[in-house]
């Protein structure tokens, strides 16, 4: 996974945050809009499961499960290997990003339990209740995990980067969630 070592401003680039180039980190909100009717199916299927048996969600329940140890853990390790060195720096200190490390670790641990509760709908041995509170607890980490992203850590990366900076970011996350196809 490519490191990457520019100077991150520990003075804002732009202050205004209606100049056009306040925006940098435009494209990670972008995928996060992207990636919110996924985050919010959780919730969806997990209410559905008042009604129906696990079994008869099969389907939406292995998309949900595809798409957490799919897509959503490799937009996690693009953040470890891209986003959270350049927030690091930013913020002068490689801690500063450790509860977020912290937020991925727990996703893939719920993502994994799910994965092993849909095999056990799909074999008829569905937990209901289980599967209820994994839904719920992953919609609620995720959807905090991007608050907190698009809070705190964008609005620092709009003012101390330089778009080139942020063009070089972008690029190393796209590689990094590349890679882990």
């Amino acid at each position: 996974m490519p490191v990457h070592t520019e100077t991150v401003h520990t003075e804002p680039v732009h202050t205004d945050p209606a100049h056009p180039a306040a925006r940098h980190t435009q494209p990670l909100r972008d995928e996060h809009r992207e990636l919110r009717p996924h985050i919010d199916e959780l919730v969806a299927v997990a209410d559905l499961l008042d009604d129906h048996r696990p079994g008869e969600l099969g389907d939406r329940l292995a998309a949900a499960s595809s798409f957490v140890n799919g897509h959503l853990l490799r937009h996690a390790g693009a953040e470890e290997a891209a986003l959270y060195p350049v927030v690091g720096r930013a913020m002068g200190s490689t801690d500063a990003t450790a509860t977020m490390s912290r937020d991925h670790r727990e996703i893939a641990a719920f993502g994994e339990r799910l994965a092993q509760l849909v095999e056990d709908a799909r074999g008829g041995r569905g937990d209901t209740t289980a599967l209820r509170r994994v839904l719920y607890g992953l919609h609620a980490i995720v959807a905090l995990h991007f608050a907190k992203e698009e809070e705190v850590y964008l609005p620092l990366l709009d003012e101390r980067l330089t778009p080139e900076e942020a063009a070089r970011l972008f690029a190393g996350m796209e590689a990094a969630a590349a890679a882990s196809e």
